[in-house]
């Protein structure tokens, strides 16, 4: 192999590992999370009961939390398998930042949220979903 391909699979293989890093991290985030949320609301917190909007956005992002935490698991331990080594770098990436954007714009949009309305976090969550969605076929079209 050359210089250039060596090192290609290289930045590949570190991406992968970053994803499962951030898969790992997500969910050391947003499993505890629910527990937190469980506790806010067996201690009926007002700040937490009060808004409906906040209840319904902060438990979206628990739950999308911990299923892209998991997402990002499965994709590192599948990427090298299944996945060309020159995308595998651009494909985790969106991974990424579509799995860390997505629950962020939840939790975001349930702070400071005012009248039924979230607040403007709430527009990472489109642009996280979309990133995944572009990640999601690149690698349904490259694994083929």
């Amino acid at each position: 192999m050359n210089d250039a391909t060596q090192n290609s699979e290289s930045a590949d293989d570190r991406s992968t590992r970053r994803t499962v890093v951030v898969g790992f991290f997500l969910l050391a985030v947003f499993v505890p999370m629910g527990l937190t949320l469980e506790a806010l609301h067996a201690l009926k917190i007002d700040v937490y009961l009060d808004s409906v909007t906040r209840r319904e956005l902060w438990n979206l992002a628990h739950a999308h939390g911990g299923m892209l935490g998991l997402l990002c698991l499965v994709y590192g331990s599948v990427a090298e398998r299944w996945l060309s080594a020159g995308r595998r770098e651009s494909i985790a990436s969106l991974v990424r930042w579509g799995a860390v954007l997505m629950p962020a714009g939840f939790l975001f949009g349930g702070i400071a949220n005012h009248e039924g309305d979230p607040s403007l976090g709430i527009l990472l969550v489109p642009v996280g979903g979309i990133l995944l969605v572009i990640a999601l076929v690149r690698a349904a079209l490259d694994s083929t």
